[in-house]
C-alpha cells in the first residue's frame, strides 16, 4: 500500500506540474509506470503544457504508448486534441505511436484536425501512416475538420495530399 501512495504522490506532482517533486520522487524510487489510485500512469495525468515534465517523465521510462483503460486514449491523443503542440514534439520524438487509434478509431492526427490545432497537424502528419485513414465512424482527418470548419486544416490537408501525389509520379 506504501508504494500506491508514493505512485499517487507521483501522480498528483505530475497532474500538478510540479516538476521539483515528481523528480524527487523518481530519484527515491517511484515507479514511472506505476498506476495510481484511478488506474492511471504519471504521463496518462501530466500537466500537458508543461513540456518539461513530459520530457522528464519519458527521459525516465514512461510509456508513452499506454493506453486510458476507460477510451483507449493514449496522452498523445490528449496533447494533440489540446493542441499542446511542444508536448506532441516531446512525445512523438520519444517513442509516442501517432498511429495508435482510441476506442473510437480516432488517431491524434484526427483529433487535432477536429479541435483545428494546424501546428499539432503539421508535427503529426509526417508520422502517421495513412493521414486519409478513417475513424471508426468513417471520418478521414480532412472530413473532420471540415464538419468542424477548421478550413485552414482543410487547405493544409488538401496541399498535403497534392504533394504526396505529386511525390509517387
Amino acid at each position: 500500500m506504501a508504494d500506491n501512495s508514493v505512485v499517487d504522490q507521483l501522480c498528483n506532482a505530475s497532474a500538478t506540474g510540479n516538476l521539483p517533486q515528481v523528480l524527487l520522487l523518481l530519484q527515491n524510487g517511484a515507479d514511472v509506470n506505476g498506476f495510481n489510485r484511478y488506474n492511471r500512469t504519471a504521463l496518462q495525468v501530466v500537466k500537458l503544457g508543461n513540456s518539461a515534465l513530459v520530457q522528464t517523465l519519458v527521459e525516465w521510462g514512461a510509456d508513452p504508448n499506454a493506453r486510458d483503460p476507460a477510451c483507449g486514449l493514449t496522452v498523445l491523443h490528449d496533447a494533440a486534441r489540446e493542441g499542446f503542440v511542444d508536448s506532441v514534439r516531446v512525445l512523438v520524438n520519444n517513442g509516442a505511436d501517432a498511429n495508435l487509434a482510441d476506442g473510437q478509431g480516432n488517431l491524434p492526427l484526427h483529433l487535432a484536425a477536429r479541435e483545428g490545432h494546424l501546428e499539432v497537424i503539421r508535427l503529426l502528419i509526417e508520422r502517421t501512416t495513412d493521414p486519409q485513414a478513417p475513424n471508426g465512424l468513417g471520418y478521414t482527418a480532412r472530413q473532420i475538420a471540415t464538419l468542424h470548419r477548421r478550413m485552414d486544416i482543410v487547405g493544409y490537408l488538401d496541399e498535403f495530399a497534392l504533394e504526396e501525389e505529386e511525390d509517387e509520379d
